[in-house]
């Protein structure tokens, strides 16, 4: 009998502690949720207004579509949002507009080249800041619009 109780509660911890992993994995996916900006890029030797004198980048996570999209600065984007708990992948094949860009061309390169290079992202715990990380290495900051 008490073996049988023990066994009861130690199948039902285990089962409370999956759902608690899943609710967490799920709420750090939840944060990506809505609009935001480009405001720090690393790589190049320009300064960020100079690399985006009209416009900064954007970027827009469709949870329920499951759907990513934005603009470079120039052009529109918009593909398939491949995302699992911190991991996200934009490896995978846009559909992007080819308007000609005289200002901020550099700025929309740098853009695009950098977010294929992320393999993971950070949304801090106010929910109002958004790092996208290359291996350990913060490349790309956004706020929340």
């Amino acid at each position: 009998m008490i073996k049988n109780v023990l066994i009861l509660v130690f199948l039902g911890m285990v089962l409370i502690s999956c759902n608690a992993s899943k609710a967490q994995k799920n709420d750090s996916i939840s944060k990506l949720e809505g609009t935001w900006e480009l405001n720090y890029i690393t790589g190049p030797r320009i300064a960020f207004d100079g690399l985006y004198p009209n416009k900064k980048p954007t970027i827009t996570f469709d949870l329920k579509e499951n759907h990513v999209s934005g603009n470079s600065s120039c052009n529109n984007f918009t593909g398939k949002l491949v995302v699992t708990g911190n991991k996200i992948d934009f490896t995978q094949p846009m559909a992007m507009t080819k308007m000609m860009c005289v200002d901020g061309q550099q700025g929309e390169q740098t853009f695009i080249s950098t977010l294929q290079k992320i393999t993971s992202y950070d949304v801090t715990d106010d929910g109002k800041t958004l790092n996208f990380i290359a291996g350990d290495i913060a490349m790309m900051r956004f706020t929340k619009k």
